[in-house]
């Protein structure tokens, strides 16, 4: 039964696929990948953590995102709206405990990044379907992780610097063996429904995407940006 559902929910955003095309295409194409990936946590406990002044800043060319880790008052904690589990999940990935305030971690990806493509669609019905799409120059083993994010502008709640809250996480694993053809090169590609969470403002929303190797290291960033078809076009 869970798998029909998601089967009728893919196939209603194929079908709004033609309208969200027509408005507006949504993917990492044409944007530079970034070099480092900038991660800052926050403790949903810590009201006065989103406004700090001290909160690092990306570099040029990095990209930054802002995790809200669930707290210990629950849902009493003062960002708890916008906390979430997924939060916990990556600070098991890195090895890391909970900030009892904040914290960050900066990881540069590696040489030679290999192409990588992500992409999102309209928001319909509560969802967002989002794609990552990796051609790698030689086979083995890798772990995606796509992220749905919403970005905030500097000064949003008090913010002093312009914020990628996540929102959703999917993360997805190849052992290298999906093969499109003889002819062509290897491809990793995840599609999936991302559900919105309530709160999040959809048309601030866009996609995350990076790869790591079997060794756990981050090979490729990539992040979406969306653009206007033009009239007629």
């Amino acid at each position: 039964m869970i798998e029909m559902s998601r089967i009728t929910l893919m196939t209603a955003l194929c079908l709004a696929a033609p309208l969200a095309q027509a408005q507006s295409s949504c993917s990492s194409d044409g944007q530079r990948q970034p070099v480092a990936l900038l991660e800052r946590f926050i403790n949903a406990d810590c009201e006065s953590c989103w406004a700090d002044a001290a909160t690092p800043a990306a570099g040029t060319g990095e990209l930054a995102l802002d995790w809200i880790v669930p707290g210990s008052k629950g849902e009493d904690a003062p960002l708890s709206a916008a906390a979430s589990r997924d939060a916990l999940s990556r600070l098991q990935a890195l090895r890391r405990p909970a900030p009892a305030r904040m914290d960050s971690l900066k990881t540069a990806a590696g040489t030679g990044q290999p192409k990588l493509r992500v992409s999102h669609g309209l928001p319909f019905n509560g969802y967002m379907a989002a794609s990552i799409e990796m051609k790698p120059a030689r086979p083995g083993a890798w772990s995606g992780w796509l992220l749905l994010v919403e970005t905030l502008p500097v000064g949003a709640e008090g913010s002093p610097t312009e914020r990628n809250l996540v929102r959703n996480v999917l993360q997805s694993a190849w052992d290298g063996r999906e093969q499109l053809s003889k002819t062509q090169q290897k491809r990793f590609f995840e599609s999936r429904p991302m559900s919105i969470p309530a709160g999040a403002n959809p048309e601030r929303l866009r996609v995350v995407g990076w790869m790591q190797d079997g060794q756990g290291r981050i090979r490729a960033i990539a992040q979406s940006r969306c653009a206007r078809a033009t009239p007629g076009g």
